[in-house]
């Protein structure tokens, strides 16, 4: 391997760790599931939106569910997780996720979204496997 190849290499690196901790699940969501969940603003869980998600930490980006975000963990203890993200469109935010049980999650969310502010607490809990 010649010298500019090996240098390359190098300085990628740090870029491929940084992208294998953005991409990992929050130690405090470890015991949730990805699956069905049901999002409500309402910790009743009234007029619930219900959403297939591979992992609990994509509902971290719920004001921008439909947009493609790279998501990094600011902080993860305990039960409770903060989570930055930033979407092809623009749109930003961050949310902190707090694990209530392994099927029922809290998150306050806030951010900029279709160029306004957006700042809302939501409930999620997990109802059962997608469908295949």
């Amino acid at each position: 391997m010649n010298n500019s190849v090996r240098i390359t290499l190098l300085a990628l690196l740090p870029l491929s760790a940084a992208f294998a901790i953005a991409a990992a699940q929050p130690r405090a969501l470890t015991g949730a599931m990805g699956g069905l969940w049901e999002v409500s603003q309402s910790a009743t869980g009234h007029n619930p939106t219900r959403l297939c998600v591979p992992s609990p930490d994509v509902l971290a980006q719920y004001e921008h569910r439909q947009g493609r975000c790279t998501r990094v963990i600011i902080s993860d203890r305990g039960t409770e997780t903060v989570i930055h993200y930033t979407c092809a469109d623009g749109g930003f935010g961050q949310s902190k996720v707090t694990l209530i049980t392994p099927r029922s999650l809290r998150i306050d969310t806030q951010g900029i979204s279709a160029n306004l502010p957006f700042h809302y607490q939501l409930y999620a809990r997990r109802v059962s496997d997608c469908a295949r």
